[in-house]
């Protein structure tokens, strides 16, 4: 027999349907509540208790750190999956087929150039632009390249081009955004590297010299795509469904899912990590003075990189990106007195009684940042390496909304303002 949850309003009992799902996860349905009760809402700022939608891509359990795409363990994709099979899976599904995921490959290959003219957008940004702004606004200029892809009820075949296009242009128009910033010329997409190896191409190699493309490197830069390919319903998974459910194209739901991403509450955390601890290295590098900051409750400082407001005991994420960490700053032997900093914070955070009993543990944030750091990514683009992983998540979001025929996204709200009143002319005020 299916639970039902009672509301009891001004002496009336009403009954709500509980939604449970594969995981036994439960929802109180809340949905015919206005209607049935003569106007009533619930008030959830920041709907942290609110589920805007059901889904069958991600699992998340923060409280055990758990975290599935489509059912298979992150441990397990991690470790043995490309970037492009997670893409695939997520997107449609399961994980592809040997036919499947060459199709998918040599497609996303086959796509990753851009339209000529579009290098007139980027030339017209000042060097100081920021990516994920340069980056939103290219994305969202795709949409008038392909006038196809305004229409939502396209075919499937259609779709899948308008999805292939955008897995496969987003490396091109974030590398492009770096080298415009440097003002170095673009370098063109190589068929025959794979999509980590053709970012790292695009981003540093010259037309006189050509970048050394590290394996090591190549596996940590797969590996940290699959740790942000999907998260579930965050701020920028949730903006790309809500301005989806308008009908808006592709394109201008994921350029609105990285305007959010943008934000220093969301994506911004992995930037805010290298900028915490070159405060720490120009400061001298006294690593207990600051970790003293942090345990001083009267001090506005605060650690970045520890602890999840999700992940409730550890992120099984920075388990993963740990082993990663470690591989490159070996196999790189970087001397860079911040890293020898983010090292002390770390075995300061997994041994500090104070960091244990808080689970302020090191997040995928911070060893993300320092593998960005390590491999010579400019800071400010750490959000838009952020927005390349999160990418095909944004997009199977947005593809399940579409393909359920969810309603337009309306929040409703509880007004605090004036009364009526009349008005006052500008004389007499």
């Amino acid at each position: 027999m299916s639970e039902i949850a009672k509301i009891e309003l001004g002496g009336t009992s009403y009954e709500l349907p509980v939604i449970e799902g594969t995981e036994n996860e439960k929802g109180i349905d809340i949905s015919k509540l206005r209607g049935a009760t003569g106007g009533y809402i619930t008030i959830d700022p920041g709907f942290k208790n609110t589920g805007s939608t059901k889904s069958a891509i991600t699992y998340l359990d923060g409280e055990n750190g758990i975290l599935r795409y489509r059912g298979y363990p992150i441990e397990q994709l991690a470790e043995k999956a490309t970037f492009l099979e997670v893409s695939y899976l997520l997107i449609y599904g399961d994980l592809p087929n040997s036919e499947e995921l060459t199709s998918f490959t040599e497609s996303i290959t086959n796509h990753t150039l851009v339209h000529e003219d579009m290098k007139q957008f980027f030339e017209a940004y000042p060097p100081k632009a920021h990516p994920m702004g340069v980056l939103a606004s290219m994305v969202c200029s795709l949409s008038t390249f392909y006038p196809e892809s305004l229409d939502h009820d396209r075919g499937t075949e259609a779709k899948d081009l308008t999805i292939h296009r955008l897995i496969a242009k987003l490396p091109t128009l974030a590398a492009w955004s770096y080298k415009n910033a440097m003002r170095h010329p673009f370098m063109y997409p190589k068929n025959n590297l794979d999509y980590c190896e053709n970012f790292l191409h695009m981003m540093f190699a010259m037309p006189t010299s050509e970048y050394q493309i590290d394996p090591v490197v190549v596996s940590a830069l797969n590996t940290l795509l699959i740790l942000h390919a999907d998260h579930e319903q965050n701020c920028s998974t949730s903006t790309v469904r809500i301005v989806g459910s308008s009908h808006a194209n592709l394109y201008a739901s994921i350029s609105a899912g990285i305007s959010a991403l943008w934000g220093p509450l969301h994506g911004g955390a992995n930037q805010a990590v290298i900028e915490m601890l070159e405060q720490i290295a120009n400061d001298g590098g006294d690593v207990d003075k600051w970790v003293a900051k942090a345990k001083d409750k009267s001090d506005s400082f605060r650690l970045m990189g520890f602890g999840h407001r999700v992940y409730k005991n550890f992120d099984p994420r920075a388990t993963i990106i740990k082993k990663a960490c470690d591989d490159v700053l070996e196999k790189l032997g970087v001397d860079d007195p911040m890293l020898e900093i983010a090292k002390k914070l770390e075995k300061v955070a997994l041994e500090d009684e104070y960091f244990k009993e808080r689970n302020l543990y090191p997040n995928v944030d911070f060893y993300s940042g320092i593998i960005y750091k390590a491999i010579n990514i400019p800071t400010e683009m750490f959000t838009v390496m952020f927005a390349i992983g999160r990418l095909p998540g944004w997009i199977a979001q947005w593809k399940e909304m579409i393909e359920n025929n969810e309603p337009i996204g309306r929040p409703r709200q509880i007004y605090t303002g004036e009364n009526e009143r009349g008005y006052v002319s500008v004389e007499k005020r």
